[in-house]
């Protein structure tokens, strides 16, 4: 993102009101350490809204906003500039001036090597205009409906290449139409926004999913006959052994696409017709995101940030996999990074590269697990560690006894709410007493897709909606606070969501503080579940499904998606 100046963007954030100087200037001096953006510094700390940023830059430099989601986009000049070079530059072309140049939404409008570096690629002036992502997006979504059939093409003509060949298994692993398959399956589920590739062996051949906002989608099924040389090929890139196929392999690799790197992390597990690749794809230019950005509202962030101001004590992250807690796990460490502490964590994998945090990738092979990392790690002086994950009573009693001498331990567990995740940990031999006295917060969550804003509208809820809801407020035994939603909201489906009227996912969440009340009930011979969550009820925790209904009525979700999360 373009940079106004850092006085002038000072001066105006003040004549706004938008924030105190003494705030401003500190924000300003932590981005600056850890080489970020002030202006997005501000926006993923909630200061300024994105598209109240992007008014201030366009009326500062005098270019205008393009607001591609309010017009259409000529294709026929869009596909005048390839894909490529538009991921790499940010730049859309999306129509014609009166003076016959070409419109040109760009994340940099006063970038002029890359204006002259389009111009000339094109053969045409250009008039920059300023482009939210979203707008780059319904940009790049266009592309990708052509895109889709080129990549099946590519795949389908491999796939004739390779069987022309006659090579199998290993000994065509290497040869180009294998490489070419591998090669696009990937770039297809990167185009798509994919985050995880699954090849099935049925006995009638090979089917090709993704996972896209948390949802499995059927993209195509190719010949069994190479399914043996995929298989050689992914191992080949991972460095697992090619000639095994009767035990699991895990590995990972870093893979470039255009100008994309990811970090890929590769399963593969015998199955009765051969053998299953799982591929999760992980962007390594990632960034830790804001507590805003991750979803989570004004309450459920007051009591994490009172809870990450004590010098010592354990935060828990819960929900099953793939619910988004390392991303919340990282957020809260992103805030805690400053000059003045050490933080060190021992995580499975490493999903984001943090500057100035010392992150330790567990190695069963080389004797480092959780256990015997986090161990280690205390004898590093931390203030903070993170564990990325608690999956046995050795961890566990490591972390507590952290947490009790003087660590803020972070941790992530597997539990459906917050209040089960205590009994988890004494299931682990955590001794009730040093459960309550090391507990600082508990935080569980689910993703659920956000709606496409290209595509948003609104309506009444029907009676059968209302009547969903409240059964599912009658189940929590809260029907009696139960408030319909006088609209709610849903995607109609367009080119930047695929059809599907959503883009993109964000937290629901529950928090449960660590209160006295709490501490005497864990500790008490009468504990139960029930009383703890009438607890935490009583001192206004509010339910995960709570949470969600204020999302849905604020238009980020929908009740369908809502309902379907939670009774997952």
């Amino acid at each position: 993102m373009i940079d106004i100046p850092l006085n002038q963007l000072k001066s105006i954030v003040l004549k706004e009101g938008l924030i105190d100087e003494v705030s401003f200037d500190s924000i300003a001096e932590e981005a600056i350490r850890l080489k970020q953006n002030v202006s997005e510094a501000l926006v993923s700390r909630n200061v300024i809204a994105p598209g109240y940023l992007y008014q201030i830059l366009s009326r500062y430099f005098n270019i205008p906003i393009a607001e591609l989601g309010a017009k259409d986009i000529d294709e026929a000049v869009l596909h005048l500039f390839p894909e490529s070079l538009a991921r790499q530059k940010r730049v859309i072309l999306f129509g014609t001036e009166a003076d016959g140049s070409f419109s040109a939404a760009m994340e940099d409008p006063t970038n002029l090597e890359t204006i002259e570096f389009v111009e000339q690629y094109v053969g045409q002036k250009l008039r920059p205009y300023f482009a939210a992502e979203g707008d780059l997006n319904k940009g790049f979504a266009l592309y990708g409906k052509k895109q889709s059939e080129d990549y099946k093409k590519l795949i389908e003509d491999s796939i004739r290449e390779s069987l022309k060949l006659g090579k199998k298994g290993e000994e065509a692993a290497a040869d180009a139409p294998i490489v070419g398959i591998v090669d696009n399956i990937i770039a297809y589920a990167v185009s798509l926004r994919a985050s995880d590739i699954h090849l099935e062996i049925f006995e009638d051949g090979i089917l090709i999913r993704y996972r896209i906002d948390g949802i499995l989608h059927e993209i195509m099924k190719i010949p069994k006959a190479v399914h043996p040389a995929i298989v050689a090929r992914v191992k080949l890139l991972a460095g697992l052994k090619i000639d095994e196929h009767y035990k699991p392999q895990d590995g990972r690799l870093r893979y470039k696409i255009g100008p994309e790197i990811l970090d890929i992390r590769i399963s593969i597990m015998p199955t009765f017709n051969g053998e299953k690749v799982e591929m999760r794809l992980l962007t390594a230019a990632q960034r830790p995101l804001s507590f805003q950005e991750i979803g989570m509202l004004d309450d459920t962030i007051k009591v994490i940030e009172d809870n990450i101001k004590k010098s010592y004590g354990m935060i828990i992250v819960c929900g099953p996999t793939g619910s988004g807690k390392t991303t919340t796990l990282y957020s809260i460490i992103n805030v805690l990074n400053r000059p003045e502490v050490n933080i060190v964590t021992v995580e499975d994998p490493i999903e984001y590269n943090i500057k100035y945090i010392n992150q330790t990738q567990i190695n069963p092979a080389a004797g480092v697990t959780f256990a015997t990392g986090l161990r280690s790690l205390l004898r590093q002086d931390p203030n903070i560690v993170l564990v990325g994950e608690i999956r046995d009573g050795e961890t566990a009693s490591i972390a507590a006894q952290a947490a009790l001498t003087g660590h803020l331990v972070m941790s992530s567990l597997h539990t459906n709410d917050a209040p089960t995740a205590i009994p988890r940990l004494m299931d682990m031999n955590i001794p009730p007493f040093l459960v309550s006295a090391v507990l600082n917060a508990i935080i569980a969550q689910r993703l659920v897709r956000k709606i496409c804003l290209d595509c948003i509208y609104s309506v009444k809820p029907e009676p059968e909606t209302v009547e969903a809801l409240k059964r599912q407020m009658a189940e929590l035994g809260l029907e009696e606070e139960f408030k319909p939603p006088k609209f709610i909201y849903k995607g109609k489906g367009c080119p930047s969501c695929g059809g599907t009227g959503y883009r993109g996912r964000i937290g629901i969440f529950e928090t449960l503080h660590i209160s006295e009340e709490v501490r005497k009930e864990i500790v008490s011979e009468g504990f139960s579940l029930d009383n703890m969550k009438k607890i935490a009820r009583a001192q206004g925790m509010i339910s995960m499904f709570e949470d969600g209904l204020r999302k849905v009525e604020k238009g980020l979700t929908t009740v369908e998606e809502l309902l379907r999360v939670i009774r997952e």
